[in-house]
């Protein structure tokens, strides 16, 4: 946690946090003037949330940096450099879903007029190509 980039980390998080409570406080003296309005008390309650979620996002990220050191590189997909990649999982489903069956035009008339359409439209699609 004190590495170049982890302490560039603190102060950036730290300047946020900061930044929110002035903001908050800011906006809080602009409602109570003679021109502030609803919209600068909302934003004086908007910024200390802010602030509690940069506080939140500081925490998350110390956490996971701490549990990856902890877990080692296994848990996040680095294999040690001696052991062989794993086979890949074979696909069970195609990619692309098979068509769905035709509708007939005594089934559903407007559907199967729609899919007409668009069939006239694939196949100008295709002469133009």
């Amino acid at each position: 946690m004190l590495t170049p980039r982890w302490l560039l980390l603190h102060v950036v998080f730290a300047a946020a946090v900061i930044a929110t409570g002035f903001l908050a406080w800011w906006q809080w003296d602009r409602a109570h003037e003679a021109g502030g309005s609803f919209q600068n008390l909302g934003y004086a309650l908007q910024w200390p949330l802010f602030g509690v979620f940069t506080l939140c996002m500081w925490f998350w990220l110390i956490r996971m940096e701490v549990h990856r050191r902890d877990d080692g590189p296994a848990r996040y997909g680095a294999e040690p450099a001696a052991s062989a990649p794993e086979p890949q999982p074979v696909r069970k489903r195609p990619l692309v879903p098979p068509p769905a069956p035709r509708v007939d035009a005594d089934e559903d008339p407007v559907l199967a007029e729609y899919n007409r359409y668009l069939a006239e439209l694939d196949e100008a699609e295709q002469r133009a190509r």
